[in-house]
């Protein structure tokens, strides 16, 4: 099995800005793992908060590459990735990606049949709008709806306006299913406060209200909130949704942070066992970095895979989404393709 790699650069339509940061563009790390004549892909992309960069992605992948290289199929090197802990989520995910799509190629299958994922015909995604001006959330949201999205989410966190704003985009898109996501953003006493303030405009969830670290005062807001309370950030890791349990109501599980689909499997597994509901999540990545998750979406309540919808120039294609709909072409693998070949 051959293992190489490129980068690249994605850039976004317009500045995404959420409570702690505003991204223009984030860079890449594509790579092949070449067998049998066939080349499964995978992605891995950059994040501050993640501490992930170019080099250390490559840095890591040249580490890896004896192992991987030494793999006799794909499989065996599936089994493999679970014993590399301390290799950062985001590389594992895009090595656990390329290997799945290897391994369903080679079975002639989509990799949503490989892992026995329920079929979802075309789920719907939400569509994250940034924290922007209420006139253009306003405008985002009118287009999205027009567009056929049916699900929108609305960051928050960023001063005394956002009850107003969120109350404006309801009244933009009365039947629209919203979601918020303030990143962690307000502090206990503020969460309670807003979260009975934005009831009334018929929220579906919320994520991660509060700061990061303190999963039982989260247990805590999300025993008292109106609206279900989604852990992400708090919600990192098999281990911490099993220590979350049943106290929230829900749990953000995205590839990129937890190292691939086999890992995202374990902690949907468990979160169902605890009665808790499951949303599927992404970082901003192409369509080939999101596609892993499109595959797992008959197990998800909740749908967020537009990150490849920010892009101004998406270099690849495969999974739609513009419509507010993404699909599977059925093609054997994760049926992703460069955008040129497309």
């Amino acid at each position: 099995m051959k293992l190489s790699a490129r980068t690249g650069t994605l850039r976004l339509r317009e500045p995404f800005r959420i409570s702690r940061s505003v991204m223009h563009e984030r860079d890449a790390v594509w790579i092949d793992l070449e067998h049998d004549g066939r080349t499964g892909r995978g992605e891995a992309v950059t994040s501050v908060y993640y501490d992930l960069d170019v080099p250390r992605i490559l840095e890591r992948l040249e580490e890896l590459r004896p192992h991987v290289e030494n793999c006799a199929d794909p499989g065996a090197l599936l089994a493999g990735i679970a014993a590399w802990p301390e290799v950062e989520p985001g590389v594992r995910c895009a090595v656990d990606a390329a290997a799945h799509d290897l391994a369903a190629q080679s079975r002639g299958r989509t990799v949503q049949d490989l892992v026995g994922a329920p079929p979802v015909g075309s789920p719907a995604t939400a569509r994250t709008i940034g924290i922007t001006g209420t006139d253009q959330a306003v405008r985002t949201a009118t287009e999205l709806t027009a567009r056929g999205f049916r699900v929108l989410k609305v960051k928050l966190g960023d001063g005394p306006d956002e009850t107003a704003r969120v109350a404006a985009v309801r009244a933009a898109a009365p039947d629209a299913e919203l979601l918020l996501d303030p990143n962690g953003a307000w502090e206990p006493d503020r969460a309670l406060r807003l979260l009975d303030e934005l009831a009334e405009h018929r929220i579906a969830a919320v994520e991660q209200p509060t700061p990061p670290g303190d999963p039982a005062e989260l247990g805590r807001i999300a025993r008292h909130s109106p609206i279900p309370v989604i852990a992400d950030e708090d919600a990192q890791s098999l281990a911490d949704v099993r220590a979350l349990g049943s106290s929230v109501h829900g749990v953000n599980v995205k590839l990129a942070k937890c190292g691939g689909i086999r890992p995202a499997l374990e902690i949907i597994d468990a979160a169902r066992s605890a009665g808790v509901d499951v949303l599927l999540g992404c970082l901003v990545a192409s369509s080939l970095g999101i596609a892993p998750a499109v595959h797992l979406a008959g197990h998800a309540r909740w749908i967020d895979l537009d990150g490849h919808l920010l892009l101004a120039d998406d270099p690849w294609d495969g999974i739609g989404g513009t419509g507010g709909t993404l699909h599977i072409t059925g093609e054997p693998g994760l049926g992703v393709r460069p955008r040129a070949a497309a």
